[in-house]
């Protein structure tokens, strides 16, 4: 029997409710593959339940009778949901597994950049030639060596121009071909998730280096496949990364990444626990030194994260007002400024005194890199935020370098 013989759900789906309190109910997609929205009655979602891969629609059809009180359901009404189902790729079928198993990640993020690939590198051009922007890079790679930057992966239309200040310095001073990028994961629950996928965005599929991959993986151990789907599919913060480094360096230099999500520290915070206290974290510490040592390349580090997040869209109760704000950026300075002298401690201590009640997302990557990576020194090239008109909700982020070798006692 075939899929559409013995439909079955896939994973990753989710049900909210829309309209009136259980009146409708829409199953949407958590990895993003589709902008299809499934609308149901909670009778109809009851019905979604048979499609479980065992029963044929003829099966559902008369399974279904026992939540209608005996009544039949039409069949047609069944192969209809099921090719609805099947067109939005929410059944488990060779079409949807050709998608969520390809080798290329397909861009989740068309929208909040232009697709087509003539209107992109003209979007990206106007965010360096911003009034707020860092101006228009200059020559590759003559300036001294970084180690790592830090750029914001909030949309561009909210913070398009800060970015351009890590990106700037890292094309005029980075002689590395391969980059890690390191960032936030937001929707996985997993701590560390790799793949392996190419990233395709209109400018094309920057690769990723599977041999260094593979070398993490080795030092690392089992585990960092294990949410790869949705860590990666849906997740924003390594492909707004990736447009910048094909646009810069688009015929100018083959470049290759490793792409690494990085989940909650909440546990650490909360338990006042240092991270490297924590088996995994240190474990992954290691395992990006040792690729570096293996490599036999020059590697540079992109910190792919955020700060604050306060507001009622967040969570909080009261509507961000200018007290908030300027808590909010006094308590940013100090984060930046620990992240300046590129301490470990210092950085994690600022937050866990606050137990991250302004929810700095680019606390887990920052840390990890910085651990790994162990720069001497940090400077912060731009800072900047996003204030909603009402007050709903706030995001501030920064663009930061990193250079020098820390010396290891």
């Amino acid at each position: 029997m075939s899929a559409a013989d013995r439909p079955r759900l896939r994973s990753h789906l989710e049900v909210i409710e829309q309209g009136p309190v259980g009146s409708q109910l829409v199953v949407l997609d958590r990895l993003r593959l589709t902008d299809a929205a499934f609308r149901v009655t909670p009778l109809q979602l009851r019905f979604l339940a048979l499609f479980d891969g065992t029963r044929s629609l003829r099966d559902i059809q008369a399974d279904a009778m026992c939540f209608t009180g005996g009544q039949l359901v039409p069949l047609g009404f069944f192969e209809e949901q099921a090719r609805a189902l099947d067109e939005a790729l929410f059944l488990d079928t060779p079409r949807f597994r050709r998608v969520v198993e390809s080798s290329e990640r397909p861009p989740a993020c068309l929208g909040a950049y232009p697709e087509e690939p003539a209107a992109l590198r003209r979007f990206l051009h106007e965010l360096f030639t911003h009034p707020e922007g860092a101006g228009l890079p200059g020559p590759m790679g003559e300036g001294p060596p970084l180690r790592a930057v830090l750029a914001p992966h909030i949309d561009y239309a909210r913070g398009g121009p800060c970015y351009t200040y890590a990106y700037r310095e890292l094309f005029e001073r980075c002689r590395a071909s391969l980059f890690v990028i390191v960032a936030t994961s937001h929707y996985s629950l997993h701590r560390f998730t790799l793949t392996r996928k190419h990233f395709r965005t209109p400018l094309g599929v920057i690769p990723t280096d599977r041999k260094a991959v593979d070398c993490l993986v080795a030092h690392y151990g089992d585990g960092l496949f294990d949410d790869e789907w949705l860590a990666h599919l849906p997740e924003h913060s390594v492909e707004l990364e990736v447009v910048f480094l094909q646009y810069l360096y688009e015929q100018k230099r083959d470049v290759r990444i490793v792409p690494l999500v990085v989940g909650s520290f909440h546990d650490c915070l909360l338990g006042e626990q240092a991270p490297e206290e924590r088996e995994d974290i240190g474990r992954m510490v290691r395992a990006l030194r040792v690729l570096e040592r293996e490599i036999g390349e020059p590697v540079c580090y992109i910190i792919s994260g955020d700060l604050a997040h306060i507001g009622p869209k967040f969570g909080d109760r009261r509507p961000v007002l200018e007290p908030q704000l300027a808590h909010s950026r006094a308590q940013d300075e100090l984060v930046l400024r620990e992240a300046e002298r590129a301490s470990t401690d210092g950085l994690f201590s600022v937050v866990a005194k606050e137990r991250d009640a302004r929810r700095i997302c680019g606390l887990p990557p920052a840390w990890t890199v910085l651990s790994a990576a162990r720069p001497a020194r940090g400077h912060v090239r731009h800072y900047d935020r996003y204030v909603h008109p009402q007050g709903h909700e706030s995001v501030s982020f920064a663009s930061m370098v990193f250079e020098g070798e820390a010396e290891i006692g």
